[in-house]
């Protein structure tokens, strides 16, 4: 258990500016100041809370849009055979089916191709565009990918296929300007004012500006794609604000009873189907099972149940994919109990601010998802690279602070590939130079990050009094989600409340409960992996807690719950 820093978000916050909002907006005090803290005020306040479709933006307003609308109903127009180019993970599964789906509902001759995760690697590679072109596809859409593939775009160029891109990833240097168009909010010359859709809101507005171009209802057409749109938005882990947030809100209304044969069955599966739908549904629900058919078999089957209308053959694929699920688990289990020997071997473990471990024919489908969990585990930058015949293919995942898209463009001599974002990305990397390049990276690193930067931290909205844990409350913080990275649950304080009872539960007796008192207010608490303080605590302990405000319902019965994110023991 790593000693976590508390960070309380704006502490200046005056009382009378509080009460004003809370007056305004007639919403609580608690609701006024977790507002202000992140920054939305007055103006800002209510499209926050009515998360309005007026505020979707105009899709024609990204740089290229006309271009790729022009292409694209000219190929519809002329009968040419047009190929969506997707990605493996739900991102790029959902784009895939989106885009599919709305282009067949054109009338347009269309098909999609996913590489193989382990045969061919994220995004374009020549033998696929050689093989698209041999079955005469004249137009490629890429989703969720393409933004790097220079030479694989000219190539198509060269083959007499034009390219359409649209993705979302950060753009390097240059730019695939062989393509007959280049859809990304990210690139420097683009003045769309929202950068942060994921692939899959790319796609999405790229299917609005058609509908709006051929004289579609666009209301219609979002309400049809929004379930897809939402599914891929939240498990790529975008941040849920602006359009973001009010694509993942409406979206959510309608997964809460799923159209789609394929999104029910998989739902029932999981086990979440007829229950109340948030974005930590489809992260630790939904995503892993669509992401298992990319991670171990053929993300195509995961495409075939978002568009399949046969109920048996939903009911059949999402059966597969949670087989698969599972089978990934133990695979996911294998690789961290090897990942975790490899760290305990290394004597200067803890002088490296970058973990980067190799080992030959781990899968390549799981590395990224072990790379995550021993970032959380040691709070440090963490790489994972599966190699064969002296090629390695890596994942990385970061902490706050440290930019891995940054980090690899300093270390690109040592790469021969790589892509992503500032907290996951991918690379290759010829093993022979796997030694410089951590080298060079934990060099890079040693220069950025300070040791408090290796230190996680807990960010707190505010303290709270114990009066303020009240259903009513917990209800309104309801109302402002749907939370995830950039509008994240609100996560509250309380000092000096006494243990009353402590009980390790769950299966290894992994979780903590905890009942504590406040002034003589009892108060139930629960804290999901921190069963080790089980054993630390005692009856009549003074302990601060860090929580979220949830609702437990037991019964038909509705109770507040306290969800421990953190607690430290009083001295």
């Amino acid at each position: 258990m790593i000693d976590k820093i508390w960070k309380f978000r704006n502490k200046n916050l005056r009382d009378d500016i509080i009460n004003n909002i809370s007056q305004e907006y007639r919403i609580p005090r608690v609701i006024a100041t977790i507002l202000l803290n992140r920054g939305i005020e007055s103006d800002d306040i209510s499209p926050f809370l009515k998360k309005s479709m007026s505020d979707i933006v105009n899709p024609k307003l990204m740089l290229d849009m006309d271009k790729a609308v022009e292409r694209i109903n000219a190929a519809v127009k002329n009968k040419e055979k047009i190929a969506v180019y997707g990605d493996y993970d739900v991102d790029g599964i959902t784009s895939t089916a989106l885009l599919y789906e709305f282009l067949s509902s054109m009338g347009a001759d269309v098909e999609y191709y996913i590489p193989d995760r382990k045969g061919e690697g994220y995004g374009i590679n020549i033998m696929a565009v050689n093989k698209l072109f041999k079955q005469g596809i004249k137009l490629m859409i890429t989703v969720d990918c393409g933004i790097t593939a220079i030479g694989e775009v000219e190539f198509a160029k060269l083959q007499g296929m034009d390219v359409i891109i649209t993705d979302h990833h950060t753009c390097k240097d240059r730019l695939p300007t062989a393509a007959a168009a280049i859809l990304n909010p990210k690139r420097p010359d683009c003045e769309y004012p929202f950068d942060a859709l994921a692939g899959v809101g790319v796609a999405f507005k790229l299917i609005l500006a058609l509908a709006m171009e051929n004289g579609m209802n666009t209301k219609d057409v979002f309400a049809k794609y929004v379930d897809l749109a939402t599914l891929g938005t939240i498990a790529d882990v975008v941040p849920l604000v602006g359009e973001n947030r009010i694509i993942a809100d409406k979206g959510l209304k309608f997964l809460q009873n799923p159209r789609r044969a394929g999104l029910r069955a998989i739902m029932e599966v999981a086990g979440v189907l007829g229950k109340s739908i948030n974005a930590s549904t489809i992260a630790f629900a939904i995503a892993p099972r669509l992401n298992a058919a990319g991670r171990l078999g053929t993300a195509r089957t995961a495409v075939e149940l978002l568009l399949t209308k046969d109920e048996n053959r939903a009911r059949e694929i999402a059966l597969a994919l949670d087989e698969e699920n599972k089978e990934r688990q133990l695979t996911e289990k294998q690789i961290f109990d090897e990942a975790l020997g490899m760290i305990a071997a290394d004597p200067n473990f803890e002088k490296k601010k970058v973990i980067v471990l190799a080992h030959e024919d781990w899968h390549h489908g799981v590395i990224g998802i072990v790379a995550s969990r021993l970032c959380d585990m040691y709070y440090k930058p963490c790489i994972l690279i599966s190699h064969s015949n002296g090629v390695g293919k890596g994942s990385g995942r970061s902490i706050k602070g440290f930019n891995l898209f940054d980090a690899l463009t300093h270390c690109e001599k040592h790469l021969t590939d790589f892509g992503g974002h500032a907290v996951a990305a991918g690379l290759n990397v010829n093993m022979s130079d796997l030694e410089n390049f951590t080298k060079e990276i934990n060099k890079y690193a040693d220069e950025l990050l300070t040791e408090k930067d290796m230190i996680p931290s807990v960010d707190i909205d505010c303290p709270l009094s114990e009066r303020a844990v009240t259903l009513e409350n917990a209800k309104m913080i309801s109302k402002l989600e749907p939370f995830g990275m950039g509008n994240e649950k609100p996560v509250f304080a309380i000092a000096n409340a006494q243990v009353t009872n402590i009980a390790a539960v769950g299966m290894d007796n992994k979780h903590l409960r905890l009942r504590i008192n406040k002034n003589n207010q009892m108060i139930n608490c629960i804290g999901f992996g921190m069963g080790e303080y089980a054993s630390m605590l005692k009856s009549g302990d003074m302990i601060n807690i860090a929580f979220q405000m949830d609702i437990n319902t037991y019964q038909g019965n509705e109770t507040v719950q306290l969800l421990l994110k953190d607690l430290k023991m009083k001295q």
